[in-house]
C-alpha cells in the first residue's frame, strides 16, 4: 500500500510541467563562405566546444559568406551588435581602427604550426597595446584563428625567387608590395576575385605572393603552375573572432567561463589541423600538375635579407608616429622580442 502511494506521487511528479530555460542564440558573421579549413574548423570545433562547456545555454546562429556584412564592414557591425553578436574581424581590412595590428605582417619569416597559434595567443595576451585597440571598438576577443604560409604563384618558370625581378606580381598587402618592389619585381593592386585569374591568362600579371590556401581554392595554379613555397614564409595573417562587448558584458560568468573553455581546447588542435591541411593542399596541387617546390632555409633567409624589412618597417613607424598613432614603436619592439623567442624556441623543438 505504502509503495503504491510512492508510485502514484513519482508519477504525478513527472506530469508537472517544468520551466527549461531557452538557449541563449549569438549571431555570428562570416565574410567567408563555410568550407576552408579555418571556417570549418571554427563551426566543427570551437562553435562546438562553445555548445558542450556551456551545456547548450549558448548556441552560435552561423552566417557565412557575406550574409550579414561584407569583410570591410564587419567591425563596425559587431562593433554595434545589432547585425551581429560575434565576427570575424580583419586586422588588415581596418587600418584606422586597428593600427598597431598591421605590425604582424611586416615579418617576411615567422613560425608556423602550434608555434604561430602560441605567438599570437601570447601576442594578444601579453601586449596591451592589441587588447586597448579592441576595447576602443567595444569588441572582445574570444578566438584567434591564422593562416597558411605564403607562396608564389608564376604563369612563368620559376626556379629561384630571383626570378621575380622584373615582372609583375600582384600582392593585398602594403608590407608585401614593398618586399616585391625591394626584390627588383613590379608590384600590382588588385582586388580579390577571378579578374586575377583572368589577368594571369591574359599575361597582365606573371604571377600572385598570397597564402597558399587562397591560390589553392581560386585554381590559381591551372594558369600559374609553378610554386614556390616553405613554411616559414609565413604570412602573419591573423583572424580575430571578436564578441561585442556589451553582449560579453550580460554574459552569465559561467558562460563566459564556458567560452574560454572552449576556445582553450580548439587551441589544442589548431596546429595539427592547419599542418595536415597543409601537406594536403601541396599534394593535391602536385596531383593536378603543379611545378611545387619548397625552398630551402639557405633561400629563405635571403629571401628575408632581400625584402629589406626593417627599413620598410622603419618608414612605417615613422609614418604612424607622423599621424599621431600612440605605442607604435614599443609595440613593434614587443613584437619583435616575441617573434625571436618564438622562432628560437620553434628551432630548439
Amino acid at each position: 500500500m505504502q509503495s503504491g502511494k510512492m508510485l502514484a506521487i513519482a508519477l504525478s511528479a513527472l506530469l508537472i510541467p517544468t520551466t527549461v530555460s531557452a538557449a541563449q542564440i549569438l549571431k555570428y558573421s562570416d565574410h567567408e563562405p563555410l568550407g576552408g579549413m579555418r571556417t570549418r574548423f571554427i563551426k566543427d570545433v570551437f562553435f562546438a566546444e562553445i555548445e558542450k562547456e556551456s551545456q547548450g545555454r549558448l548556441k552560435i546562429e552561423e552566417h557565412w559568406d557575406s550574409e550579414l556584412a561584407r569583410s570591410y564592414d564587419a567591425l563596425g557591425a559587431v562593433k554595434e551588435g545589432k547585425v551581429a553578436d560575434i565576427a570575424t574581424v580583419v586586422p588588415e581590412y581596418t587600418p584606422k581602427e586597428f593600427p598597431l595590428q598591421q605590425i604582424f605582417k611586416s615579418f617576411p619569416t615567422g613560425p608556423t604550426g602550434d608555434q604561430q597559434v602560441e605567438f599570437f595567443r601570447k601576442a594578444y595576451a601579453t601586449i596591451p597595446e592589441f587588447q586597448a585597440e579592441l576595447t576602443k571598438q567595444n569588441v572582445v576577443n574570444i578566438f584567434l584563428a591564422t593562416g597558411y604560409p605564403v607562396a608564389f604563384f608564376s604563369t612563368k618558370p620559376l626556379n629561384h625567387l630571383d626570378d621575380i625581378k622584373g615582372t609583375q606580381w600582384r600582392s593585398a598587402s602594403f608590407w608585401h608590395q614593398d618586399f616585391l618592389k625591394n626584390s627588383g619585381a613590379i608590384p600590382v593592386s588588385m582586388p580579390w576575385g577571378d579578374a586575377i585569374y583572368d589577368a594571369l591568362k591574359a599575361g597582365r600579371l606573371d604571377g600572385l605572393m598570397v597564402n597558399v590556401d587562397s591560390g589553392y581554392q581560386l585554381n590559381v595554379h591551372k594558369t600559374a603552375p609553378n610554386i614556390l613555397i616553405s613554411k616559414d614564409l609565413w604570412l602573419g595573417h591573423v583572424y580575430p573572432l571578436v564578441m561585442n562587448k556589451n553582449t560579453w558584458d550580460k554574459l552569465a560568468e559561467e558562460d563566459k567561463q564556458a567560452i574560454q573553455r572552449a576556445a582553450a581546447k580548439a587551441y589544442q588542435s589548431l596546429g595539427s589541423v592547419m599542418d595536415s591541411g597543409y601537406d594536403a593542399m601541396i599534394k593535391d596541387l602536385r596531383n593536378n600538375g603543379a611545378n611545387v617546390r619548397e625552398l630551402t632555409s639557405n633561400e629563405v633567409a635571403q629571401w628575408e635579407n632581400t625584402t629589406h624589412y626593417q627599413q620598410v618597417q622603419e618608414k612605417w613607424l615613422k609614418e604612424q608616429e607622423s599621424q599621431g598613432v600612440k605605442d607604435v614603436r614599443p609595440t613593434m619592439q614587443k613584437v619583435t622580442v616575441l617573434l625571436k623567442d618564438t622562432l628560437l624556441k620553434e628551432t630548439m623543438k
